[in-house]
């Protein structure tokens, strides 16, 4: 017999089980097989200490996510999915790529939804890897930056290097020991800006010490960046639009070694020398000193060449000087010696006029500063007699005036003295010696003497 179903409000219920495995039923009928979903990766969310992997699902339109769903990946797949990977893409599996991936569909009631990966297929990705990097230089050329880095010139001796590297790595060693060891002796001045060369932490890390290198760009020539080791593996962050443009944009030559021994990256296509080692880089560096060397020596041969050529010339010149002197120095001497005759002759006739002259001219003005001293003789002499004139009258007068000041000052002296003072009745009182005042100086029983014209007064106060 069956039972009846609950009701609520004439609409059945059922448990949240039920519906859990209704959904299973209709997801396992309608999903029997595997199929294969392009997606994208948004989260990884691999466990090393179980093996098993949990990637978060994605499909976007532009920024927008249109769907998104939970997958697995079991231990006993994941380990050969992500050595295919590698093997074909170079890259192992990671967050923000396109996948193509065998699923099946599967609904728990106990852990809802999920794609029950199986495989990964690797081509897909390569493929859309190839699309995104050709995506990044079709941009990087419409904005008109791909060759930017490309047509800056390089020093003629590019000294000072910024070595974007890890240290410990076998690139950069290669590197150092290329450059500083060199069989001609060049010496290079180098700062490594240390840096993770690979996976997705690579672009903030390279991108960022570019920035550092760029705010310090006048203590460079150039920038080298170098990776060795560790084959491809991890190196698509250098197909990446950010640090791509970055390099292409930077103000600063910038070299890379870092290690593609197949595919060329897109950094490497927009920096300004593309060497597959470090080592090639070094020799790079070393050439543009080797190459100056070789000018400067052709430069010195031709220079040897050319100045023993003007010593040629030059010692003809000079030969020829010297038989034309040897012809032409009696002349000259014969010439100028007929000329300083004349010239003594001519200076004995013409000093003669001139001396006769200039007695004429210190005669005339002998008497006329004679008639001028005796004009201004006299008129000084009348000068003098009329101020003595002037002095006698005035001196009495100015004497009266003075004698009638001084009396005046006698006058109000003899009125401001103390004792005519006292005589109007006024009186000086003194504390300890002092004269008081004001009031405030005082205290009650302090004594006090006070003086009037005709003697002192003491008293105490009140």
């Amino acid at each position: 017999m069956e039972t009846k179903r609950e009701t609520f409000q004439d609409y059945p219920v059922y448990s949240l089980s039920e519906i859990a495995f209704s959904l299973h039923k209709v997801v396992e009928r309608t999903y029997p097989q595997p199929y294969y979903i392009k997606a994208e990766i948004l989260k990884l969310n691999y466990y090393p200490h179980s093996g098993h992997c949990y990637p978060e699902l994605v499909e976007k339109e532009g920024n927008t996510i249109k769907a998104e769903m939970r997958a697995v990946i079991w231990a006993s797949h994941y380990q050969r999915i992500n050595e295919r990977f590698i093997q074909i893409t170079g890259n192992p599996l990671k967050e923000n790529i396109s996948i193509l991936c065998l699923a099946n569909i599967e609904f728990s009631p106990k852990h809802g939804l999920a794609l029950h990966i199986q495989d990964i297929e690797p081509s897909y990705t390569l493929g859309e890897m190839v699309k995104n990097r050709n995506a990044v230089i079709e941009r990087l050329k419409k904005e008109g930056v791909f060759t930017a880095n490309k047509r800056l010139e390089m020093p003629l001796l590019p000294k000072r290097i910024a070595v974007i590297s890890v240290e410990t790595s076998k690139g950069f060693s290669d590197f150092m020991t290329t450059l500083n060891g060199n069989r001609y002796g060049y010496r290079f001045e180098t700062e490594l800006f240390p840096s993770i060369l690979q996976g997705d932490k690579a672009i903030v890390g390279i991108t960022g010490r570019l920035a550092e290198i760029e705010m310090r760009r006048q203590e460079f020539d150039c920038v080298v960046i170098v990776r060795g080791g560790g084959g491809d593996v991890g190196l698509s962050c250098y197909d990446d639009y950010e640090m791509a443009r970055c390099v292409a944009t930077f103000p600063l030559p910038v070299l890379t070694g870092i290690g593609h021994s197949t595919n060329l990256s897109v950094t490497d296509m927009v920096a300004h020398t593309y060497n597959i080692t470090p080592t090639d880089v070094a020799f790079a560096l070393i050439g543009y000193f080797q190459t100056f060397d070789e000018q400067v020596q052709e430069c010195q041969k031709r220079l040897v060449e050319v100045a023993k050529v003007l010593l040629a010339d030059e010692q003809v010149k000079l030969v020829e000087l010297d038989a034309r002197r040897k012809i032409a120095v009696p002349k000259v001497i014969s010439q100028s010696r007929n000329r300083l005759i004349q010239l003594s002759q001519d200076i004995a006739l013409k000093s003669k006029g001139l001396l006769m002259f200039q007695r004429t001219l210190l005669q005339n003005a002998s008497a006329g500063m004679e008639r001028l001293c005796q004009t201004r003789m006299s008129g000084e002499r009348k000068e003098l007699e009329r101020l003595s004139e002037s002095l006698k009258t005035l001196g009495p007068l100015c004497l009266s005036r003075q004698n009638e000041r001084v009396g005046n000052l006698e006058d109000k002296i003899q009125l401001l003295h103390p004792d005519n003072i006292l005589r109007r009745g006024f009186s000086i009182t003194r504390h300890n010696g002092k004269a008081v005042t004001e009031a405030s100086q005082l205290t009650s029983g302090d004594e006090i003497v006070t003086q009037v014209y005709a003697g002192e007064v003491k008293s105490r106060v009140e």
